[in-house]
């Protein structure tokens, strides 16, 4: 007796299944925009990263210039 073939059918991420129901809902013009602003919104996060580490950076490099 053979089992039966299984068929694997992938499950979308939730990403997938979100821009699904985007597209739905909004035009591509309103999807395009929202996508956009997301962007900007992880670019700003990375500079404000960037700001922390330099200042990190700066304020150790005067606190070791201090004690010498």
């Amino acid at each position: 007796m053979q089992a039966a073939p299984v068929r694997a059918t992938a499950i979308p991420s939730f990403t997938t299944a979100l821009r699904a129901v985007e597209s739905l809902l909004m035009s591509s013009g309103q999807r395009t925009a929202r996508r956009n602003a997301w962007t900007s919104v992880l670019e700003d996060r990375r500079r404000a990263k960037d700001r922390v580490e330099a200042q990190r950076v700066l304020d150790q490099s005067v606190s070791l210039s201090a004690r010498s």
